[in-house]
């Protein structure tokens, strides 16, 4: 017996192509911009988180859910960050980083690969070509990850579009391609240990540019450099450190300056979306004690400016909170030593 379901399917897509018509008109949309930016002058005047952190889940059960291609729910989760990266700017956010494609992700079917490399390209292209809203707010972008495994079209596209934005100083983007957490910690780590004299029993050194033949019986004993060629992962911008003499000296500090986000504020602030409570892999070098992880549920495509500024509000009630009790801490400390420096003058 047939089930009247095509009706109800069909009505939660015409309800929001009705919405997007409604909100779309000039008078809303004057509306909606004027009102958008009376939140963000009043935030403004509080903290901001300086690194905020983006986990876009969402966009496959989006398409699903609409009865869509795939990639245009991939598609749709684009235009959604621009418009989250457009409230980031404006607030007063320095540096925003998205996890666009997990490594994990090349185990998908190869269709949705290609397709999800094809709109990458596409987007990076849109913003080499016009970049209105990086330009606007003066912000960069850099790609971070494992750059060996894209395409090599794409890897193209991602140089040019970081030539193309270098100038721009005052915010960045960074758009975590072909990256996993653990994968950027092994890195770093394996970039200090080439910077890291070791001795050669206990490393293989570096050939010589006209290499000699192989011999069985050649032997040396003299103090060698652990070098791995990483070259191809390493993007424009990067800039290797200072050699490190001693293996002792190396602190999470070292780590930290060979992290991809070397130079970076603190992570602040790191929002996923779809409900999925987990990191997935994504910054976990980076999130500390004072991160403020928000797991918000609804679907990436569906997260907008009145979802994200909420958000915003909490955090810069919690920071001022917190700057509060730091603050009455300190005092409390500097009461007692002044209490603690007159009694040891009155036993004088």
């Amino acid at each position: 017996m047939p089930q009247p379901t095509p009706a109800r399917q069909t009505q939660p897509i015409f309800s929001t192509k009705l919405r997007r018509w409604i909100l779309s008109s000039p008078p809303m949309e004057w509306a909606a911009t004027s009102l958008q930016q009376l939140c963000i002058n009043a935030l403004r005047t509080g903290p901001i988180p300086q690194h905020v952190g983006l986990v876009m889940d969402g966009n496959r059960r989006f398409a699903r859910m609409r009865q869509i291609e795939t990639a245009e729910g991939h598609n749709m989760g684009f235009e959604a960050l621009a418009r989250i990266l457009e409230v980031c700017y404006k607030s007063g956010v320095k540096v925003v980083t998205v996890y666009a494609f997990s490594i994990e992700n090349f185990k998908r079917s190869k269709y949705e690969v290609d397709a999800l490399m094809d709109i990458f390209k596409t987007k990076l292209l849109q913003v080499s070509q016009h970049g209105n809203l990086l330009d606007k707010y003066g912000a960069c972008i850099r790609v971070l990850g494992h750059r060996s495994l894209c395409p090599p079209d794409v890897l193209e596209v991602m140089n040019n579009v970081e030539e193309m934005t270098k100038h721009n100083t005052k915010a960045i983007l960074n758009v975590c391609l072909s990256y996993t957490g653990r994968d950027e910690i092994t890195t770093a780590v394996q970039d200090v240990v080439n910077l890291t004299p070791v001795l050669p029993e206990h490393a293989h050194p570096a050939p010589p540019s006209s290499p000699p033949p192989a011999s069985s019986d050649d032997e040396s004993t003299s103090t060698s450099t652990l070098v791995m060629d990483r070259s191809h992962l390493q993007p424009a911008w990067y800039t290797p450190g200072e050699p490190i003499t001693d293996v002792e000296s190396i602190t999470q500090d070292t780590l930290d300056q060979h992290m991809f986000t070397a130079g970076n504020p603190p992570l602040d602030l790191l929002i996923r979306t779809s409900g999925v409570e987990r990191l997935s892999d994504f910054m976990l070098w980076q999130c500390h004690r004072d991160t403020q992880i928000e797991f918000v549920d609804c679907l990436w495509p569906e997260f907008d400016m009145w979802k994200f500024l909420p958000i915003l509000l909490d955090w810069g009630l919690r920071k001022r909170r917190k700057d509060k009790e730091a603050a009455e801490r300190e005092r409390e400390n500097a009461r007692r030593a002044a209490a603690t420096v007159t009694e040891e003058k009155k036993e004088e």
